[in-house]
């Protein structure tokens, strides 16, 4: 019997009789155009989206504060329906459906594009249709401009088209347009339409500027083409995949939201494209995610290019090649390179399910976290391997980065947790600069550039001993967290995935069992004890799902393929109905953190990758 599952098997299904103040995170889809997205609930509401860009301002924020944070719903108006959604195959075109003893509906919503990206055009288009009976919806779009701070003005010009302008800032405008009458009061645009069985109608949103406002495009435009050349556009896309595995459907999903994360004008990435999702509902554990981590990037493109997406490593490449002016690599940037914007609570806005503070900006930004240059040599390394040579301009930004490294790997930091209490040796740290060094001396042998060899070996050889020694908890039998630590940190699983050590070790074999014995559920893996005061930070958070991933993956390198097989099965039946993740899963199995998040989907398509190598070896029929 095949026990591999398709995500068809995990589409949602919810009965609507009266909406509850806040759906849960995983009841979501995403569209969008690889410089924003959009969040679609499973009732048919748009209640996240940033607008234009990934860090711009939310124009629509009712998922973090439901009364005052405007939302862009398309409502049938059944006395009570069921819903489910699914994406178009093979692209991030988002489909919901509405059934009721009175009718069938559905709702197409996607983000146009087209293959030679218009970057004019950012866009919302919601598609209406009757599958049967005869059906009246209600729309209402109700933007609130600037994390719902700013008041607007609305001006209609004929009957199909409103603007709202944004009046701190007359530049700040979005456009309603559609094939029916559309009307506004006070602050929000509505119409109430009806189609018998087969009609369809259609109501877009797009970003205007100011100077554009006497040409623009009309509703026809989206109507004649934009669909199919948005659907081409994925599918095209996702053909380039080299996956021939056992898991196309979860690998590609995966892919296509790291695809939707990843900037079209820059060739940077979110670690997720939302803000202050709450990871411990009550507690401070509130973040804005809306930034290229150097690491959560590199770790996405190390995925992209085992997929064979060359093209977006080769853009992110680019993208740090442009930083090399900077006196040292930043933890996280801006999508476009510049500074991240200090953190701040936005106090008018209640947050998800009522848990604030709502924060925007990070304050990690300050922290020195030297791990990043492992991730980032690493990439570059299989980059240069499997791809393209580097060139020696390049390969000069690589010594400065190893020059760090050298002048600071005996430091203490902030850690990969970003840890909000001080600094510590941390052992993630000592293993990344440890395959910074390794992968920067593989580099220099493949293309013969010049180095200091001696001096690179030895302070590659005094990480590893260091890693070795003094990392290692006698007493627990493992190695710890930090130097003198009695716990463990689910980030030691990387030391087989990085080939510092092998799967077969005793100490390996020692320290794995320990974290399953200290830090997981089953399948899910906690990233470390936070019961405590570990972190600094208040509120004991989910499990988390890219530990869970490696923990899987290091399972299938130490040849436990039945059980690896076992809890990927499981672990991906946490994903919600489109097969999309959030960071983290509480112990009511429900999502917790930013969503998507990147880390989760990259950690997916890795464990697979490793879980279909191991099965070809072993032969084993799945």
């Amino acid at each position: 019997m095949n026990v591999i599952k398709t995500l068809a098997q995990f589409v949602g299904l919810i009965e609507v009789k009266k909406a509850p103040p806040y759906l849960p995170i995983e009841n979501y889809g995403i569209i969008g155009n690889m410089k924003t997205v959009a969040l679609v609930s499973l009732d048919g509401n748009i209640d996240f989206m940033c607008f234009p860009n990934f860090d711009s301002p939310t124009v629509f924020a009712s998922l973090l504060d439901k009364e005052d944070g405007g939302s862009f719903s398309v409502v049938p108006q059944f006395n009570s329906y069921k819903t489910k959604q699914l994406y178009i195959p093979g692209t991030a075109v988002l489909l919901t459906r509405f059934f009721s003893d009175d009718g069938i509906s559905e709702v197409t919503d996607y983000m146009p594009l087209e293959e030679g990206d218009d970057k004019s055009i950012c866009a919302i288009v919601r598609k209406i249709k009757t599958i049967r009976g005869k059906v009246t919806y209600k729309v209402n779009c109700a933007p609130r401009f600037d994390y719902a701070k700013a008041a607007h003005k609305i001006e209609k010009k004929g009957h199909k088209e409103l603007i709202f302008t944004a009046i701190n800032d007359g530049d700040t405008m979005v456009r309603l347009i559609a094939d029916f009458p559309l009307k506004f009061k006070e602050n929000d645009g509505y119409a109430e339409i009806t189609l018998e069985q087969g009609e369809k109608a259609w109501v877009v949103l797009e970003s205007i500027r100011k100077e554009e406002t006497e040409k623009l495009r009309d509703i026809d435009f989206y109507k004649s083409s934009s669909y199919q050349e948005t659907i081409q556009f994925w599918r095209h896309w996702i053909n380039k995949s080299t996956y021939k595995g056992r898991w196309t459907d979860l690998v590609s999903r995966s892919a296509i939201t790291l695809k939707l994360l990843t900037s079209a004008s820059y060739g940077s990435m979110v670690a997720a494209p939302t803000f202050s999702l709450p990871e411990a509902i009550g507690h401070d554990r509130n973040w804005d995610y809306r930034f290229t981590w150097i690491r959560d990037a590199a770790f996405t493109m190390y995925a992209f290019l085992r997929l064979g997406y060359w093209e977006e490593a080769s853009a992110f490449l680019k993208w740090i090649h442009e930083r090399s002016g900077d006196e040292v690599l930043h933890l996280m940037y801006a999508i476009d390179g510049s500074p991240v914007m200090d953190e701040e609570e936005l106090k008018h806005l209640e947050g998800y399910m009522k848990s604030g503070p709502v924060r925007i900006g990070n304050a990690a930004k300050d922290q020195h976290q030297l791990d990043i240059y492992g991730e980032l040599i690493d990439t570059i390394y299989l980059y240069n391997k499997n791809h393209t040579k580097i060139n020696y301009e390049f390969w000069i930004t690589v010594q400065k980065h190893i020059s760090c490294v050298i002048d600071d790997w005996k430091k203490p930091d902030h850690g990969m947790w970003e840890f909000r209490n001080g600094k510590k040796h941390f052992l993630h740290t000592r293993l990344m600069c440890w395959v910074a060094m390794d992968r920067a001396i593989k580099i220099a042998i493949d293309r013969s550039f010049p180095y200091p060899e001696q001096e690179w070996n030895e302070v590659r050889d005094a990480i590893y001993i260091d890693i070795y020694e003094e990392f290692w908890n006698e007493k627990l039998g493992a190695w710890v967290q930090y130097k003198g630590a009695e716990a463990v940190d689910a980030s030691v699983l990387l030391m087989p995935l990085v080939h510092f050590i092998t799967a077969d070790e005793p100490r390996w074999l020692s320290t794995l069992k320990v974290i399953e014995e200290k830090l997981s559920t089953d399948v899910l893996i906690y990233r470390y004890d936070n019961s405590g005061d570990a972190d600094g930070i208040t509120g004991e958070e989910g499990t988390f799902n890219m530990c869970s991933f490696w923990f899987i993956e290091v399972l299938a390198k130490n040849k436990e393929i039945d059980k690896a097989l076992e809890y990927f099965e499981k672990m991906t039946g946490y994903a919600n109905h489109l097969g999309l993740f959030s960071e983290q899963i509480s112990k009511r199995g429900e999502h917790l953190g930013n969503f998507p998040q990147a880390f989760t989907h990259l950690a997916l398509i890795s464990a697979a990758l490793e879980l279909d190598k191991q099965l070809d070896r072993s032969n084993i029929i799945t």
